[in-house]
């Protein structure tokens, strides 16, 4: 090929591409020096961040807020189902994603409302308050230690502990993602973080032409551009910037990617270092012209590749340190060999979702309920010995009855659930040693500081998933409990 009938390179496109990617430190230093250039660390992308959303319900009740501040303490990110939002604002503070609904009007929990859950936790119930009445603050119930004669205000336990939990199971049943999942990116809700996340990386870095980027159109992010094959050129593609720290995808099989393409044959990259010029792990997969579809992409299936030459004596895949992803399209394979599918010019592939598939079993709806829920009318049981919930069942309208008519709810409803019982709930600072048993026969007490941490690391044990359990504290404090052995010892619900 002649000078004249090469296409002309683009250096200052290939600048912005080491510049983007922070190839070269001395580059990325000039430009911190230049006003409004530097992104600085906002952008940099966490793959330590939980993508998927936990709803809480009752977030702003004694248990509720706890647990939504212990939440937000890991970094997950926090919806808060409330029927009050002034009221909201003034507990939980104006940073925090409030959603206003009332879980006894199935139509107030709206697809908007239960959009993109990871988990659930429950934490409504009936207000309950002293016969002679309560403070604003509600200081006398909440104080837990003096017994007040207690009732029912506002509505019934049938409507919130059964019929509300039911209407709440119902609905998360269609919006709850698949068990087994880990969202990595939902394109149909691009935020400016996810906006600046993927980078273009066309072969301008080996003195081709082509170009393209990532668009965020139509609830999609779109990988589209155009490929020339001039001045030895190839491949167009986006890359993200390396996740810091990395994802941990250990226990997951492998990805899932739900795309429209244009009929070509395209590869996805994962890499498991920093190395911006390092080994990556590839996979090609063809696409249906104007059709969405769900690309598997197994750990084991992946090709560890240098530079489009495939690499036989590398290692498997690390999925614990996944540090960055990349699309392309490009017309080779590997080692030399052509893609089939390929053809220079334009393209397009829009991409609705990154997930990893085929993990561990976790909970997705944690229900806190209440020990005593069984013993109501259950013969041998002297009521003289057993907590005023159980000995008023009646008087308070079921309460007890009702709870566990919502239990069975969620344990007929196929989703992966825990079913917490407390004993007594306190104000007490917490810390306490906890005592977990099965069947229903326990009495104590226990901080409402320890419940809150309870729900939250239920969603992280699989020994969790599908158990019902009593809960109340020991006499010793222990600030470093075993939450895996303390899991462990249930028995799933049969």
């Amino acid at each position: 090929m002649t000078e004249k009938n090469r296409s002309q390179w683009d250096l200052c496109r290939f600048i912005r591409t080491l510049t983007y990617f922070e190839v070269i430190p001395l580059l990325n230093w000039v430009q911190k020096l230049i006003p409004g250039s530097s992104q600085e660390n906002k952008d940099r992308p966490n793959g330590g961040s939980n993508l998927g959303v936990i709803l809480v319900a009752g977030a702003t009740g004694g248990l509720g807020k706890r647990v939504v501040k212990r939440l937000l303490e890991r970094g997950y990110q926090v919806r808060c189902l409330v029927r009050d939002i002034e009221k909201a604002r003034t507990i939980l503070g104006n940073d925090i994603d409030l959603v206003v609904a009332d879980i006894t009007k199935p139509e107030t929990l709206t697809p908007i409302v239960m959009a993109n859950l990871q988990a659930v936790v429950c934490c409504t119930a009936v207000r309950v308050q002293p016969v002679e009445g309560d403070t604003a603050d509600r200081a006398k119930y909440y104080q837990g230690i003096k017994f007040y004669q207690p009732e029912i205000v506002g509505d019934t336990p049938e409507n919130v502990e059964y019929q509300g939990v039911k209407n709440l199971v119902t609905a998360a049943q269609k919006s709850l993602l698949t068990p087994n999942t880990k969202l990595i990116f939902d394109f149909t809700k691009p935020s400016e973080e996810l906006k600046n996340i993927w980078g273009a990386l066309d072969d301008v870095v080996m003195g081709g032409v082509s170009a393209s980027n990532m668009q965020f159109v139509d609830n999609t992010a779109l990988f589209a551009g155009y490929v020339s094959t001039a001045n030895s050129g190839g491949f167009a593609s986006v890359r993200t910037k390396n996740f810091e720290p990395p994802f941990n995808l250990s226990g997951y099989e492998g990805l899932e990617l739900r795309v429209r393409g244009d009929g070509q044959r395209y590869k996805f990259f994962l890499r498991t270092d920093a190395k911006w010029d390092g080994l990556g792990y590839s996979y090609s997969f063809d696409t249906v012209a104007n059709t969405w579809i769900d690309v598997r992409i197994p750990f084991a299936n992946l090709t560890p590749v240098f530079r489009a030459k495939t690499v036989n004596d590398a290692p498997l895949i690390d999925a614990s340190t996944i540090s960055s992803l990349q699309l392309m399209l490009s017309k080779f394979e590997y080692n030399g060999a052509l893609n089939p599918k390929f053809t220079p010019g334009g393209f397009s592939l829009q991409v609705e979702s990154i997930k990893a598939y085929g993990g561990t079993n976790l909970p997705q709806f944690v229900l806190v309920s209440s020990a005593g829920v069984t013993r109501p009318g259950r013969p041998g049981i002297n009521l003289d010995e057993e907590p005023p919930a159980v000995k008023l069942n009646d008087q308070l309208g079921g309460i007890l009855t009702w709870k566990l008519k919502g239990e069975e709810s969620l344990r007929a409803s196929g989703i992966p659930y825990t079913i917490i019982r407390p004993c007594a709930l306190t104000e007490e600072t917490g810390g306490k040693e906890l005592i977990f048993e099965q069947g229903d026969n326990i009495r104590g007490k226990i901080s409402r500081e320890d419940v809150a941490e309870l729900c939250v690391q239920a969603l992280k044990q699989p020994q969790a998933c599908n158990r019902t359990f009593e809960v109340k504290e020991g006499e010793n404090s222990n600030n470093s409990i075993n939450w895996q052995s303390l899991f462990s010892n249930l028995e799933p619900d049969k």
